[in-house]
């Protein structure tokens, strides 16, 4: 398959496509190539094929041999070929390395963030036809895949470990604090922008904390990119511009955002931050 696109180009074109239109693997791919220089997206795409077919020769032998096709058997082909066969895991050395956020990079290290391991696992899934989906759970995106009313939810982070609902209940503690409990929200399928803010969410947490506010804020135009419906973005390019001496921007994406946000904390205090940004102008 000849894959010649332009990375910025190409996230472009999503910003007027329906969620389900979204090519997921694609668009992280085109995301991470953003930051590194003169990378073709041609080998990576190759490689996503390549998984593909190695699952779906599995699957095509395990039905020769008779055996049950479930959301089981299809969770196992998963693990056994993108855990097992080419060693995918997260990365718990060093999480926080911005490399693990970047697709093309995971694909290079074998190795990543909760939320781009499960990109894998989803369009391998998706592309064999398969129930799988992202599960925005509290601080852990995992997958779940379903089969005739059987459900599955598993850990990419783990190498496709089943979380079984002890499991969850502690993770949801942990994140959350001792009183939380389990609720079916957390088990609801992530839309493609969703899981796309959310992995560019890591980098831009990660560059704030580091004080890059320029760099921050060039992933957060990338998000409102491709999702220029949320205005939650525009609460972030305002405090980023505002951060980055922008103030007319600034004030641009917060007069915005008070118009869309509902009453509540975040949107008082884009109102404050306004108002002395029109007073420093002044």
């Amino acid at each position: 398959m000849k894959e010649q696109l332009d990375p910025w180009s190409y996230l472009q074109s999503l910003s007027d496509k329906d969620d389900e239109a979204i090519d997921l693997a694609k668009a992280a791919l085109a995301l991470g190539a953003m930051e590194l220089e003169g990378v073709s997206l041609e080998r990576y795409i190759h490689h996503l094929n390549v998984l593909v077919k190695d699952c779906e020769s599995r699957y095509q032998t395990y039905m020769v041999e008779g055996r049950d096709d479930c959301a089981g058997l299809r969770h196992e082909i998963l693990v056994d070929i993108l855990a097992d066969e080419y060693g995918y895991v997260g990365d718990n050395q060093s999480y926080d390395d911005l490399q693990n956020a970047n697709l093309c990079k995971v694909i290079d290290r074998a190795k990543g963030l909760p939320i781009a391991l499960s990109i894998l696992y989803i369009h391998v899934g998706r592309a064999l036809d398969w129930n799988v989906g992202g599960v925005n759970f509290p601080g852990h995106f995992m997958c779940r895949i379903e089969m005739a009313g059987e459900r599955i939810i598993f850990d990419p982070f783990q190498s496709g470990r089943i979380m079984e609902a002890p499991d969850l209940r502690i993770l949801i503690k942990k994140v959350l604090g001792d009183e939380a409990e389990l609720s079916s929200d957390y088990y609801n399928l992530a839309s493609n922008r969703e899981i796309l803010t959310r992995l560019e969410n890591n980098i831009k947490h990660r560059k704030i904390e580091v004080e890059d506010y320029a760099g921050a804020l060039i992933h957060v135009e990338r998000m409102r990119v491709i999702s220029p419906d949320d205005y939650r973005l525009l609460l972030d390019a305002g405090v980023l511009y505002a951060k980055t001496e922008q103030a007319r921007a600034a004030m641009e994406c917060l007069t915005q955002y008070v118009r869309k946000a509902p009453q509540g904390r975040a949107r008082h205090e884009a109102e404050m931050l306004l108002r002395e940004l029109v007073q420093r102008l002044n």
